[in-house]
């Protein structure tokens, strides 16, 4: 993932709402979203080189995504993958605040990374890059490759969007997929420098991102409603930027009632 935008207690319905772009190499093998065969409480995309995720949800109402965070000059011996962040929290037992202490004390052996996750509506943050931890407070907030809430363009335009849309209700998804798929660069002098050049920054500076061997993967949709019947919505891109896969998951009861291969 590389940008998550979310709105917490924000809507009358929906207590949770989270939209998200998965920027990565189109080489990278992927399976798309589902149920994984080892275990079968989560509903998530699997990255198929390193075994892991970049965002998923359970059965049980558990979510996590996680984000790079981007410094080139920081990166430790023989990291672990950071996809094994969201694995193990979304096939774990522990308690959002328990898992919180487990990536203080083991965060260290990741490359740069941003987690949310949580379960029920409740949603938590670490970086192993510093930053404020712990409970996110409600509102709107928005993560890329900075710490949660970073203003850059990217992040200010997509939680822009969201909050121009939470007056609908119920919220419009095709509305929300839309404003993830804008691929229209930002302004030089607005771009952060991360350290990988001003033509990367470029590449990497739209919601959507249109590179020849990197790029958007895939955009989701996360909604929990008061009453924690939780909706999944995903939409696949090809290297050649155009749509190539969808679906659609309902949870409630803590079961899938519905497994659709369009998104409503």
């Amino acid at each position: 993932m590389c940008l998550i935008v979310v709105a917490l207690d924000c809507h009358p319905t929906y207590k949770l709402i989270v939209a998200a772009n998965r920027d990565e190499y189109f080489n990278r093998p992927t399976a798309p979203a589902g149920l994984w065969d080892d275990a079968p409480q989560v509903l998530a995309g699997r990255d198929l080189q390193a075994g892991g995720t970049w965002l998923g949800v359970t059965t049980t109402g558990r979510l996590a995504a996680v984000t790079n965070y981007r410094d080139p000059t920081f990166q430790p011996p023989n990291p672990r993958s950071r996809g094994q962040l969201v694995a193990d929290f979304l096939t774990g037992m522990t308690t959002p605040a328990e898992y919180l202490e487990t990536l203080r004390r083991d965060g260290a052996g990741y490359g740069g990374f941003n987690l949310l996750f949580g379960d029920r509506g409740r949603l938590f943050y670490f970086s192993n890059r510093g930053g404020v931890s712990g409970p996110v407070p409600p509102g709107i907030h928005g993560l890329s490759n900075h710490l949660l809430d970073t203003p850059w363009p990217k992040v200010q335009a997509a939680k822009d969007r969201l909050e121009c849309l939470l007056d609908r209700n119920p919220p419009d998804t095709e509305a929300l997929f839309e404003a993830l798929g804008d691929p229209h660069p930002f302004p030089d002098h607005l771009l952060p420098d991360t350290g990988v050049g001003i033509e990367r920054e470029r590449l990497l500076s739209p919601l959507f991102i249109e590179g020849t061997d990197y790029g958007t993967r895939s955009s989701t949709l996360v909604l929990i409603d008061r009453k924690n019947t939780l909706t999944f919505l995903e939409r696949s891109y090809d290297s050649q930027h155009g749509v190539n896969g969808n679906a659609a998951f309902s949870i409630v009861s803590g079961g899938i009632v519905s497994i659709g291969g369009d998104v409503p």
